[in-house]
């Protein structure tokens, strides 16, 4: 007869309930939290791809969000950009009015709308910094205010506080672009026609409050231009502006797609098949209950058991 160790059965079914508890845990935390392991060490061989996949993932959704203000501000930049240009076009509208009718009469008081339209514009504001500060972005650009501020001061250069550094911005890995104007750039086409006008009414053949004399007229006539010349610049940079609002959408819609095949990825290499894992589960379960019901069964027999029962048969 071959002998009996019960002791030596109970170790191999305590080895057995152990592992397949372990085995039933994995189970379980991979059917809760739907990952392969709970951290990297889990992930053997493939842990340096998960983490390569998870910093190209956290780039693209550094640029992600700040293409988002990014293209808040350049609408805001557009916005702006098209009221300065409006108020060149309207400067001309006036003077062509007044032109038709022969009368100035109203004239200066729809210029000094048009200049305040201009700086309120170009003093714009967004996330609490001026848009067109270039570089100086806590101090109003522009500090004129009236009409007369423009011939009162030494030189139209001197109304602008801007700094002389235009925004560039990252869009991506391989795209910078400049994305902020100038104050003094948009505005000084404009001012420098303002001035004129304002000089001439304070002049000899100022001030037009009524009927138009011939050298008003004239005057007004040569000015027409330049107005028209200082809206054409303005929404020339607007159109910049747009250029890059479009190629903001265009990159965007790239990384957003990057975005997306790499979460693809990443979900590969760290996401349980959801199936696979109810299975698993199922079966790490059957596989614990029996190694317990052998271990019960074994923790309740022994050699002197046996060996009663072997006596009384006898």
């Amino acid at each position: 007869m071959d002998p009996i160790s019960t002791l030596s059965l109970r170790s191999v079914a305590t080895l057995g309930i152990q592992t397949a508890e372990q085995t039933l845990n994995t189970d379980i935390e991979q059917a809760d939290t739907g990952q392969k392991a709970a951290d990297l060490k889990g992930y053997g061989q493939t842990a340096a791809q998960i983490t390569a996949t998870q910093a190209v993932q956290s780039r693209i959704s550094a640029y992600l969000t700040a293409g988002t203000n990014l293209s808040s501000q350049l609408t805001v930049q557009d916005q702006t950009l098209q009221q300065v240009a409006s108020a060149g076009g309207d400067a001309s509208k006036f003077i062509s009015q007044a032109l038709a009718a022969g009368d100035g009469t109203s004239l200066m008081t729809q210029l000094q709308g048009v200049f305040s339209s201009a700086v309120s514009a170009l003093n714009t504001q967004f996330n609490g910094q001026y848009l067109y500060a270039g570089g100086t972005s806590n101090t109003a650009p522009v500090t004129a205010k009236n009409l007369a501020d423009l011939t009162a001061a030494p030189s139209i250069a001197s109304l602008f506080t801007n700094g002389s550094v235009q925004t560039v911005s990252r869009l991506d890995d391989n795209t910078q672009v400049t994305t902020g104007q100038l104050a003094s750039t948009v505005g000084t086409p404009l001012f420098t026609a303002l001035q004129s006008v304002e000089a001439y009414n304070q002049g000899p053949n100022g001030p037009f409050t009524g009927t138009l004399t011939p050298a008003q007229t004239t005057f007004l006539q040569g000015v027409v231009a330049t107005f028209n010349a200082a809206q054409s610049g303005v929404t020339n940079i607007a159109a910049q502006n747009g250029a890059v609002q479009a190629q903001l959408t265009t990159v965007t819609a790239s990384l957003t797609d990057q975005q997306t095949t790499l979460k693809t990825s990443l979900s590969n290499l760290t996401d349980v098949d959801e199936a696979q894992a109810a299975t698993n589960l199922q079966q790490a379960q059957s596989a614990f209950q029996a190694a317990a019901q052998v271990y019960s069964t074994l923790k309740s027999a022994s050699l002197l058991n046996y060996l009663s029962a072997s006596s009384t048969g006898g």
